[in-house]
């Protein structure tokens, strides 16, 4: 019992205890902008390239107006410079190492070094010195933004996994009004979490199984945790790890086989979706009301044509049957139970009902 606590005391702080500093290339806050850094820091070399070999073709076109100690001391057998005495001169020269074996000796190789060297050497230290400075200020502005997320994240949603159903999820709740912000995607798909960030998504990268990740992504403050895991087995595991640090929030997860429904239940998840069988009764629909499938497909797409909702009743709306409002109303959420709209127990709603209707995906919902 005693080696159980002791590791599962330091796999609390594996994560959670370590600096800011550290943590950037686990958690990352979106920068507001699509640009990729590596590509930045890559074009920057290009550039310093550029202006090395530059600098070495105008040295190899004036090389008559250069002496080589090396050369007057007999020591190399040749009468010249070569180009890779060249490329030597103007490495040394734009690091500005300037060892002095090689030196502009004439009038017009001094001026040109004067004219067009001296600012390719600037030009060489300026990308140089700032491509390290850009390195630097990044990792320090998002050790930053970390601690200032860590402190102040809570009421968010927690999405694992960004694949198909993950990236729907996320379409649906950003139509729906929720802030990009509000939203941290845990993934260990680096090329998933790269989207996930273009996307404005805050992320943290890393197996969803483990109790230090999820409290990395702020699960003991989150709203909700929405769990599409590629198998049925890893999200019983995230369900379980993620109901006993959240015990407040609203979990949903997805699994693929209705049999494991009860273990996903039993686990500590409030809303189960299973995936294979919801796309095979929309198949089996579309082969005799084709029309049906479009309407359901229609009413399940975010952000297009018609989307059930969700809202608080109004005053006015307090003892009237809700199968005449004026929205069409699907369903009543009474102390949260459901209940069909020709349901006995809902005849008339009352105050503190939630109804589940059909709107314009244009209108944002209200409650």
């Amino acid at each position: 019992m005693s080696a159980r606590t002791t590791f599962r005391r330091r796999s609390k702080s594996e994560l959670t205890d370590l600096p800011d500093h550290a943590l950037v290339s686990v958690l990352r806050i979106p920068a507001g902008d699509s640009t990729n850094p590596w590509r930045a820091i890559g074009a920057r070399v290009l550039v310093a390239l550029g202006a090395l070999f530059l600098a070495v073709f105008i040295v190899y076109v004036e090389r008559d107006g250069y002496r080589d100690s090396a050369i007057e001391a007999g020591l190399e057998g040749k009468t010249t410079l070569t180009f890779l005495d060249c490329l030597y001169y103007a490495t040394v020269s734009l690091s500005t190492t300037g060892y002095g074996d090689i030196t502009p000796v004439t009038q017009s190789a001094r001026l040109i070094n004067v004219l067009l060297i001296t600012p390719l050497r600037i030009l060489f230290l300026i990308v140089l010195v700032g491509t390290t400075l850009q390195v630097l200020t990044e990792r320090s502005r998002q050790a930053f933004k970390i601690q200032r997320w860590r402190s102040a994240v809570h009421n968010h949603t927690i999405v694992v996994g960004y694949g198909t159903k993950g990236r729907t999820a996320v379409s649906a709740m950003i139509n729906d009004g929720i802030e990009p912000s509000k939203i941290v995607v845990v993934d260990t798909d680096q090329a998933a979490l790269e989207v996930a960030e273009i996307d404005g998504l805050v992320t943290v990268r890393g197996d969803a199984t483990k109790a230090d990740v999820l409290r990395l992504a702020g699960a003991p403050r989150a709203a909700s945790i929405i769990i599409g895991a590629n198998r049925d087995d890893a999200a019983v595991m995230v369900t379980l790890t993620a109901r006993e640090l959240a015990p407040r929030a609203k979990i949903v997860a997805s699994i693929r086989e209705s049999e494991n429904t009860h273990l996903l239940r039993q686990s500590g998840a409030d809303s189960v979706v299973v995936s294979s069988e919801t796309a095979g009764r929309l198949l089996g629909m579309a082969t005799t009301t084709p029309s049906v499938v479009e309407m359901i497909e229609d009413l399940l797409s975010p952000g297009d044509g018609f989307n059930i909702a969700e809202r608080e009743v109004t005053r006015v709306e307090v003892g009237r049957s809700p199968r005449h409002l004026p929205n069409i109303v699907l369903g009543v959420v009474r102390k949260g139970n459901l209940y069909r709209v020709d349901s006995p127990a809902v005849a008339v709603v009352e105050a503190g009902d939630r109804l589940l209707f059909v709107r314009n995906a244009d209108v944002k919902a209200s409650g």
